[in-house]
């Protein structure tokens, strides 16, 4: 009876839920990455490791679609992680930024942003032909997807894709995210990755902001507001030319 007592309590409040069983993830994550890889793996990318399979795990087991948002208990995770909280933290890390370090980082830093939504395009199309898809709507919904997941379906969207597509769009920037989450911290060393200019180059050129911002948290979270302002951008330059230039250019190489 207790036990119906306390998980009707941890229901009523799934936010507060959703909080505690977040940082006792993390707190687990960073013990299991001091205590395995002796710090070399930082916390952050064991828990963002940790969240994923979770997620697949209560998805299996619930048999939805929210991962382990579909456990009742757990049903807050899906309005901390939802667009509301997640769009509000990438705003406010802007203001974690130096001004003088965003104008330092000049013509480059804006130069970063548009080559790294074009190389990400060109990998997407190129892996989308290699698999068959020939018409000019799903190799750019794709392209778009290698950007961000976000600017995949905003694609798709715009150009009347298939919702098979968008879905495997959505998937090709989601792996996307997640590597740049696990890897930053890995090569940031041997890229340079460590002030604010740097990090600007490298949010424009990966793009994707949450991959970005929790792999410059892993390695140096002072980087965090310079990283995710450049990889913002990058999303709404990826909205405007993805379904747009991009698409006609490969309307115009496939025929």
């Amino acid at each position: 009876m207790n036990m119906e007592i306390v998980s009707e309590i941890l229901v009523k409040n799934g936010l507060l839920t959703a909080f505690v069983f977040v940082g006792l993830l993390v707190f687990l994550s960073y013990r299991l990455s001091h205590l395995l890889t002796r710090g070399r793996l930082h916390g952050s990318a064991v828990a963002i490791t940790l969240g994923l399979v979770l997620a697949y795990l209560g998805g299996k087991y619930t048999g939805g679609s929210d991962g382990i948002a579909d456990v009742p208990i757990l049903a807050g995770v899906g309005i901390m992680g939802g667009a509301m909280l997640r769009d509000f933290a990438i705003v406010s890390t802007a203001f974690g930024a130096d001004l003088s370090a965003l104008r330092r980082a000049g013509l480059v830093g804006g130069l970063s942003v548009i080559i790294g939504v074009v190389l990400s395009f060109i990998v997407g199309a190129v892996v989308a032909v290699a698999f068959g898809y020939g018409d000019a709507v799903s190799v750019s919904t794709i392209g778009a997807g290698a950007a961000t997941y976000i600017v995949g379906p905003v694609t798709g969207s715009a150009l009347g894709a298939s919702s098979d597509v968008i879905a495997l769009s959505v998937a090709a920037g989601l792996v996307k995210s997640v590597m740049v989450m696990v890897g930053t911290p890995l090569v940031a060393r041997l890229i340079g990755l460590d002030n604010p200019a740097s990090a600007m180059i490298y949010g424009g050129l990966m793009g994707t902001t949450s991959g970005v911002a929790a792999g410059l948290a892993a390695t140096d979270e002072k980087l965090v507001p310079y990283g995710a302002m450049t990889a913002t951008f990058y999303t709404g330059v990826g909205c405007l030319l993805a379904p747009s230039i991009l698409y006609i250019c490969v309307k115009a190489l496939l025929g």
